[in-house]
């Protein structure tokens, strides 16, 4: 049995904070009851520290749903499929990388069907623990001499065939109830560094960096995406994208043709400097619709609280509409009959 959660308008109703926040561990704390009761974030994200089998994650995922008192509440994780993967064996399956699903040849299916076969089932797999949203796909188109932080994450070396598949795992999520986000945008491909660790600085010029953002450009249309904590010299070499307005506005919002959802990449990592509160707050001024703050610590979640202004309506609106369409339903039999049977499709030769 499954759930629709199409209640967008439940988002302009109230007062709520334009971040996505971590949690500390498999169960909320009593503080973490407390704050997020009066917050009011705009949703959360689930790492492994969160997960330990299925009864604890249903459970940690309906408790935060009842208490935003939303059922549409956008619960995401990062579930790519190969390296990127938080949920896995025994208690999940094992996703491939989104290159494998890419090169294989030997198959019966082209490249997108299985793709959108493979996002289908896993996104059966999220919609049955109670997640609503998954950080895919990667449209970054990695160059030769690129960090390899990219590399199988993504779809191809192609922006063609990254646009063509990315649309295909977008298809394949909508399918289970899932909303995808689009990252990281506008490209990460060139970075020769990786920005958990520095910020990352690309001298291509803007014809170069047209060419990188073309994936992003082809899937503008989708729900949500998330910003690159890179620098793009040619077009604001003095801030990285999550915090540049002129990048927001002239390349994602304008040329690329981006309309919904835009939310930053981890506060905390090392590519940004400054307080965290002052990094969530850089990120909104420059026009992001949401600030990632993904560890769960929650001095620094109070002290992102306190800075920051709750949600313009414009902002609410492109929530409403990134989850008019997600839905949960229940880890039965015949879901996972339906999920063994999309894989056997994907892989029959």
């Amino acid at each position: 049995m499954s759930m629709r959660l199409s209640d967008g308008c439940i988002f302009l109703e109230q007062a709520m904070l334009p971040v996505i926040f971590g949690l500390s561990g498999s169960v909320l704390t009593p503080d973490e009851r407390a704050f997020f009761k009066v917050a009011n974030p705009a949703g959360y994200i689930l790492f492994a520290r969160n997960i330990e089998n299925p009864s604890q994650l249903r459970s940690l995922t309906d408790a935060l749903r009842g208490l935003s008192g939303r059922d549409n509440l956008p619960i995401l994780i990062d579930q790519e499929g190969g390296r990127i993967t938080r949920m896995g064996p025994p208690h999940w399956r094992a996703w491939p990388a989104a290159i494998t699903l890419s090169e294989a040849t030997q198959y019966r299916l082209s490249a997108s069907e299985r793709v959108q076969c493979n996002y289908e089932a896993l996104g059966l797999e999220l919609a049955s623990m109670g997640i609503t949203v998954t950080c895919a796909p990667v449209l970054d188109v990695p160059q030769p001499d690129a960090h390899d932080i990219i590399g199988d994450r993504a779809f191809g070396v192609r922006a063609e065939t990254v646009s063509q598949l990315g649309r295909a795992c977008l298809q394949g999520l909508h399918l289970a109830g899932i909303e995808g986000v689009i990252k990281h945008i506008p490209g990460h491909g060139r970075a020769r560094s990786d920005s958990h660790e520095t910020l990352p600085r690309v001298d291509a010029s803007a014809a170069e960096l047209d060419t990188d953002s073309q994936p992003f450009a082809d899937l503008c249309d989708a729900a949500m995406a998330m910003t690159a904590h890179v620098v793009y010299e040619a077009w604001d070499p003095h801030h990285c994208a999550s915090v540049s307005p002129l990048i927001i506005e002239q390349q994602i919002r304008d040329r690329m043709g981006f309309e919904g959802l835009l939310m930053s990449d981890d506060l905390d990592m090392k590519a940004l400097s400054g307080m965290l509160a002052d990094r969530a707050a850089a990120v909104l001024h420059a026009g992001c619709d949401i600030a990632l703050n993904c560890w769960g610590r929650l001095d620094d979640m109070e002290a992102i609280a306190n800075r920051v202004a709750t949600m313009s309506e414009l902002s609410l609106s492109r929530l409403a509409r990134a989850c008019a369409n997600v839905s949960v339903t229940t880890n039965t039999p015949a879901l996972r009959q339906r999920i063994d049977a999309l894989l056997d499709y994907r892989d029959a030769r």
